[in-house]
């Protein structure tokens, strides 16, 4: 007969459960042993422990305390109109340790190897003129205003941003569910994205079930904050804020993705249109319009109307795609050099490059050999 544990309180239980998103009577659905154990009517075994642990996505060890952790996400995520939600989303919150734990490892092994500091972390203020931060964004990224137009594709322009900013020792990673877990999807509603400070590896996180067009918004509004100094991220909908910082780098990613003078020679009333050129949202380019006054109160507030009745996920995607390339983006290519570089100069076990990258064996093999 398996052995029982009498040291795991009812009130962890509860705390579990809640932490993963669930109710008493959804968990005791979804696991009914655990209606016992609440009720202290049977006590759980090791293995019935763990298949739980599982289940709810908590750390085993977690189980065994006698008070619940404390768990919360190192910065403000701000939500629709800089209203801060209050309630814990577990699939943001592993996303961010996640990240973190990344950021922590490069820190240590740049520091160690002597790659200096990336040069735009803290580089202005929020009293730095949006042009001037515009500018200087520009001439790090080395993109001309209308640098968009040169592409059909959207994902052609995220590419670029994406490798210019590598170039500039910026970390990206894209993904829309926790590490590779397809039945833990991130909700746009909880996270479009995020920005982790740091002056020798600042990195940026995009929920890549965001549509293309929002993830070009999302890079360079993340790129202000790493500009700043200041760590932070977004979730909901699409609009501008009236929080002083998340305002500010609201500002600066409009200015570089839709510039003033740009938009002005190029404006029909044809917001899609438009939109395509510059490869954003809609939304952008109508509030971009409507603050210059080349769009009345009246076409924009029936433009919101329509636009605000759309689902928040616009994504299109033509299939599931290729893992591996799938990969380059969840890893990130200049965080993957830096990890097979690493184990190859032998800084860095295969165990470790396993756990940071979240590849194994044969899969992390092949990735670095044949994507990185």
């Amino acid at each position: 007969m398996a052995a029982t544990l009498d040291n795991v309180s009812p009130a962890i239980l509860r705390w579990a459960i809640l932490r993963a998103g669930y109710n008493e009577e959804k968990a005791v659905e979804a696991f009914p042993k655990l209606g016992d154990w609440l009720y202290e009517e049977k006590l759980p075994t090791i293995s019935q422990l763990q298949r739980f642990a599982s289940k709810f996505f908590v750390p085993f060890g977690y189980l065994f305390l006698q008070h619940p952790p404390t768990e919360t996400i190192p910065f403000p995520m701000f939500r629709g109109e800089a209203r801060q939600n209050s309630h814990f989303d577990l699939n943001v919150y592993d996303t961010v340790m996640n990240v973190q734990s990344r950021q922590d490892w490069l820190e240590d092994y740049l520091n160690e190897n002597e790659i200096g500091v990336c040069e735009i972390v803290g580089s202005i203020q929020l009293n730095t003129h949006i042009s001037e931060a515009v500018s200087l964004l520009r001439e790090t990224l080395q993109l001309e205003s209308c640098w968009a137009f040169g592409y059909q594709k959207i994902e052609e322009a995220l590419n670029t941003l994406i490798q210019k900013l590598e170039d500039a020792g910026v970390f990206l990673a894209f993904n829309g569910v926790v590490g590779n877990n397809t039945h833990r999807a991130l909700k746009v509603s909880e996270c479009r994205g995020f920005a982790l400070v740091n002056q020798t590896a600042p990195y940026i996180f995009v929920n890549s079930a965001d549509s293309k067009s929002a993830q070009m918004f999302t890079i360079i509004h993340e790129t202000a904050h790493i500009m700043l100094g200041i760590s932070a991220g977004h979730a909901g909908e699409e609009l501008f804020s009236h929080d002083t910082v998340e305002s500010y780098c609201d500002k600066v990613a409009a200015e570089f993705l839709v510039p003033a003078d740009v938009l002005q020679d190029v404006w029909t009333g044809d917001v899609k249109r438009v939109a395509r050129k510059f490869k954003v949202s809609e939304i952008v380019v109508a509030r971009r319009a409507h603050d210059l006054r080349m769009m009345s109160d009246t076409d924009y507030r029936a433009f919101w109307l329509e636009y605000s009745k759309r689902p928040i996920n616009k994504k299109k995607d033509g299939g599931g795609g290729s893992f591996y390339l799938t990969s380059v983006k969840r890893v990130g290519r200049l965080f993957a050099i830096h990890v097979r570089n690493a184990v190859n100069n032998r800084q860095l076990s295969y165990t470790d490059a396993y756990r940071l990258t979240g590849l194994y064996g044969n899969t992390y093999q092949h990735f670095m050999n044949n994507n990185v």
